[in-house]
């Protein structure tokens, strides 16, 4: 069976019933082999615009529909990934090249976040306010915020859209879908697998989730529009610099979820077995195409003739592989491009003094852009250390002040991520604190990927201060009124104002 066949069998099994052979269509290439494996029609602006005005009359339904009640439709699409998450998790793996274990992960955080989401449909709550006029009350309203536009990139190419689908869906908006143009197929799949779930639900309005195909014309139509209330947006710091000022300039909300520097700092005192094996996911997990991805790393010189043969070792022992066809640990790079990006990155380390070992291309049957993972040792904290590449490179500094390390730790753009290992205390602590890591998500003795649904994801600086998942992210989705009610004979003004006519 080829590997198109495999792909038109498991989409078959999700659901999906459109022509995956569209003459003139947009190519779908599986990194896996670097061959096409589907040609789909594609939607434009105009398709586009049409796909906002269907979720604005779903909007003008379904927000009327009580929060539990929706809740009840993310509980079935649960009960649907579960019985399609094996497929699913096939076609993270061949339209994205993540390893069986790293695709069906993605496919739980699916699950997961819909378990979340359906919670929560009975605890969008709000406040009683305190208020200094008698025979009244103050209090704060959540209501549905309207058409929430999502726009996710190739890494992960289920599980962002179901983190703000869910939780839009449980706060009262319809949702349009714009996947990356090179995992497309895994979006038409989820959108089919939801299908199934609408029809049991039995009285969802049309429209309430779409998936559009296409390229970054859709993206534009759906940022420029002002029916669109919130767009969320994964994907470059380069992207998010373009749709933030766009929507800031229609007065709609963002969620930006932008590129990541991430680092981890070993101390002295850490558990060294348990850093080499977080270090080693961290760094070399997905290819190093996750935006959590460990991409520097600080160690202290006392344990750094501990840990950095460690790692070597373990980098030159790592398997690299076709996902579908072995049980390697790193798959394939997304394409050409992201293959070419590393080498320049690497030769741009190797002429500021950085030792490099692996960066080779993997003898993997097919056309598809397979590479060793990198270890770097660098003299200084420059160069391409300060930049993400969206690659398997891990670049290691030696550090000997715990002050100086939190200063170089947080001079990059990136702000998503970050980890230390220490079983000290005042480290901890300090790591933690207002003066530590700037990043969004701070560990203590775990890497920098993993995150779980239960905490709200995303980062600071260049990374674009959006929240998604867990936590209060269901905010985002929703509009705030403060409500004052007197229920007294009087009308007394705040403030002591008098205004008696």
């Amino acid at each position: 069976m080829t590997l198109a066949d495999l792909t038109r069998d498991t989409m078959t099994a999700c659901g999906v019933t459109s022509d995956l052979a569209h003459s003139g269509g947009m190519e779908v290439v599986s990194p896996v082999t670097g061959k096409v494996v589907a040609t789909l029609a594609t939607d434009d602006a105009k398709a586009t615009e049409a796909a906002i005005a269907r979720a604005r009359t779903a909007f003008k339904a379904w927000r009327m529909v009580p929060a539990p009640r929706r809740g009840e439709l993310v509980r079935l699409f649960a009960e649907e990934l579960r019985k399609s998450k094996e497929d699913l998790g096939r076609m993270v793996s061949i339209e994205a090249g993540k390893s069986p274990s790293e695709g069906l992960g993605e496919v739980q955080e699916m699950i997961d976040i819909c378990d979340f989401a359906v919670g929560l449909s009975r605890q969008l709550y709000g406040l009683t306010i305190a208020t200094e006029r008698p025979g009244h009350r103050m209090m704060e309203t959540w209501h549905p915020l309207g058409v929430v536009g999502i726009i996710t990139a190739f890494n992960f190419p289920c599980a962002p859209w179901c983190w703000n689908s869910a939780l839009a869906l449980v706060c009262g908006d319809p949702v349009i879908w714009k996947p990356s143009e090179k995992t497309p197929l895994t979006a038409l799949a989820c959108q089919a697998v939801l299908d199934r779930a609408l029809a049991r639900f039995g009285d969802a309005p049309e429209g309430l989730s779409q998936v559009l195909v296409g390229g970054p014309d859709v993206g534009a139509a759906l940022v420029d529009s002002e029916d669109v209330a919130l767009i969320s947006a994964t994907g470059s710091t380069r992207m998010g610099r373009i749709v933030g000022p766009k929507v800031a300039a229609r007065f709609g909300k963002c969620i930006l979820e932008l590129g990541g520097n991430n680092a981890g700092i070993v101390c002295p005192s850490a558990d060294l077995d348990m850093a080499l094996r977080a270090i080693a996911f961290g760094a070399m997990g997905t290819a190093g195409q996750r935006c959590t991805t460990m991409r520097r790393l600080f160690v202290h010189a006392d344990v750094y003739d501990q840990i950095v043969p460690a790692l070597k070792k373990a980098y030159a022992s790592v398997t690299v592989g076709n996902p579908l066809e072995s049980d390697a640990l790193v798959g394939p790079l997304i394409d050409k491009a992201a293959f070419d990006g590393m080498g320049a990155a690497l030769d741009e380390a190797r002429a500021l003094g950085g030792t490099v070992q692996g960066g080779e291309r993997a003898e993997v049957a097919g056309d598809g852009y397979y590479a060793h993972p990198a270890i770097v040792e660098m003299p200084v904290h420059d160069g391409p250390v300060l930049r993400e590449t969206f690659a398997p490179i891990l670049y290691v500094m030696k550090y000997t002040d715990f002050d100086t390390v939190l200063d170089d730790h947080n001079a990059v753009g990136g702000g998503l991520s970050s980890s230390i290992f220490t079983t000290d205390l005042r480290e901890m602590e300090t790591f933690l604190s207002a003066r530590g890591s700037d990043c969004g998500i701070a560990n203590v003795n775990i890497g920098t990927s993993g995150a779980e649904i239960g905490g709200a994801f995303g980062g600071e600086k260049e990374t674009g201060g959006g929240r998604e998942s867990g936590s209060d992210a269901w905010r985002a989705y929703m509009r705030r009124a403060t409500n004052t009610i007197n229920y007294s004979k009087e009308l007394p003004l705040a403030q002591g104002v008098v205004f008696d006519i």
